[in-house]
Order: C-alpha cells, then structure tokens, then sequence
C-alpha cells in the first residue's frame, strides 16, 4: 500500500515539527508533502527530508474555500503515484491502536471505503505538566484529553474524494448511502492546545489573520482565538474524569451512530458532539507515537 501525507502551513513551527516526526516516521519523510502559505525558509530548515511547494500569500479572502480547494486538488494529483493520501492539519496527529493495527497499510487494508474517519481528541497541557522542549514530542509528555466530535474528522482519502468542513464533499445522490468508516482504535490527536507556549504565538497569528479586513476570512474561532482557548481551559477543569475504554466507547457510539449528511454543502462528517469528560491517554500513545525527535531518526 503506497501512501503519503500532505499538509498546509504559515509559522506554526513547534506543530510543523511534529507532523514531520510523525509522519515521516510512520510513512517516510520522502512522503511527506508540504504547502508553504508564502515564502518560508525555515520550513525547509525544520522538514529538510520533505517536498516543499510554496504558494503566494497575496490576500487571505475566501481563506478557506481555497485553501481546501488546493488542498483537494494536491491529493487528487497524489493520488495517481499512491494509493492514500493523508491530509491533515499541521496540528493533527493521527495515531491508532497498536494492540489492533499494525500501521496505516493495516487501516487501509481493513477499509471497503475511499475515504476514513478517526475519533478526535484534544491533548491538553495542564498545571503540573512542565514546558515543553523543542524537540520533545507532546504525546511523550501529554496525557490529559478530552474526546472531540468537531475533530473526528476525515484524514485520508483516495483519489477522486474530497476533504470538506472536516468531512468528504459526497454526490447528492450517494449523500444517503456513502459509508461512514470511522475505525475503531484510530484517532486524530489535536494538539492545538498540548502546548501552551505555542498556542500563544499560533493565536497572535489567528488573531491577526480573523481580524483582517475582507471576504471568506475565518470566523470567530480566529477572530478571538484566545477567549476560544480561555473556554477550553475553563471547561477543561470543570469536566469531571472517566475511564479510557469508557469514554471511548461512549464517543465512538455517539458519532459513528449518527454521522451528519449535510444536504445543503452535500458533505458526510461527524456530529459536532461535545463530551464533557478529562480521560487519561493510554500508555501506549507515549511508547509508540511518543519518542522525542532526534538526528538518528531524522537521518534513517
């Protein structure tokens, strides 16, 4: 099975860092695809291993439309040399079981779909874990988390199949009948919020950016990133805690029951469901996804 991964980038470099590690471990740091939002040196410095291509930063009206057409037509073009492509934030890290899959060719093998889901999770920093350094690996570090219907998102597709508003854009007369294959046992680690040092230089960014003047600009998640971020962190203390298997469960039966078919935008994706429980990771995020960066892995 040949796959790749692809993402898009402007000056998140500690989340950059880690979706090179992470996928260039799993997939090979050749496979890795890289979409620069204006011109950036330091990409190439941060991923040396990976295929760089930069598009102008000219205007940021109709930001998300093009940028997910782009995106789209990227994987479609990847998709004639392989088989899947994986598309994801540079924040996003999709991680699986490894008591149940081997690596992604095990997912894939397991698919009858062109297209997969994972269960999502935000990795959280919380008071007594300590900061971070740059080339630790936040599921090395990070185990609090809580489960996510608005990042249960689709991450790898076939050719022909595109990402939209976090799920597949579907013919309107397949709306009803596309299958939703969200596996158990893979999960999409969201770790916008697993470092706050980060997170303060990303929002400045966002802020910037939401507040600019113009059409199609992304809304108030951008707008006032850091009262986003504040709500997250005060609902996060307020969540009582609960068992891995049971929180899991729970949120996979709660979203694989009930994928949402946007007749309207004609997309397939998951419910915006939000669970109001801290779990614990299992060990087994740290031991396989969670060693931290260094110069034998990058040169292998």
């Amino acid at each position: 099975m040949s796959t790749c991964a692809i993402t898009m980038v402007y000056k998140d470099y500690w989340a950059l860092s880690q979706w090179y590690t992470h996928y260039g471990r799993l997939l090979g740091y050749e496979r890795l695809y890289i979409v620069a939002h204006g011109h950036d040196p330091m990409i190439a410095t941060l991923c040396p291993r990976a295929n760089i291509t930069t598009i102008p930063r000219d205007t940021l009206e109709g930001f998300d439309r093009k940028r997910g057409k782009l995106l789209n037509k990227l994987a479609d073009d990847l998709g004639q040399t392989y088989d899947w492509v994986i598309r994801t934030d540079a924040d996003e890290l999709v991680c699986f079981d490894p008591a149940l899959y081997a690596s992604f060719d095990d997912i894939f093998d397991r698919s009858t779909s062109d297209a997969v889901f994972a269960l999502g999770l935000n990795i959280a920093e919380t008071i007594n874990d300590r900061v971070l350094g740059d080339v630790e690996m936040a599921l090395g570090h990070r185990t609090t988390a809580v489960f996510t219907g608005h990042y249960s998102k689709a991450w790898a597709t076939k050719r022909g199949t595109a990402l939209w508003r976090h799920g597949i854009k579907v013919d309107p007369d397949k709306l009803n009948s596309v299958p939703f294959d969200l596996p158990q046992g893979v999960f999409l680690a969201h770790l916008k919020y697993a470092n706050l040092k980060a997170l303060e230089i990303a929002n400045q960014h966002r802020i910037g950016i939401g507040n600019t003047e113009g059409k199609g600009l992304p809304g108030a998640a951008w707008k006032e990133a850091d009262k986003v971020a504040a709500r997250f962190y005060l609902h996060l203390v307020r969540f009582s805690d609960k068992d891995w298997a049971s929180a899991r469960d729970e949120a996979y039966q709660a979203i694989t029951s009930e994928p949402f078919r946007d007749e309207k935008e004609h997309v397939l994706r998951s419910p915006s469901k939000v669970f109001k429980h801290r779990v614990a990771l299992p060990s087994w995020f740290k031991t396989q996804f969670g060693a931290d960066q260094d110069h034998a892995t990058e040169a292998s």
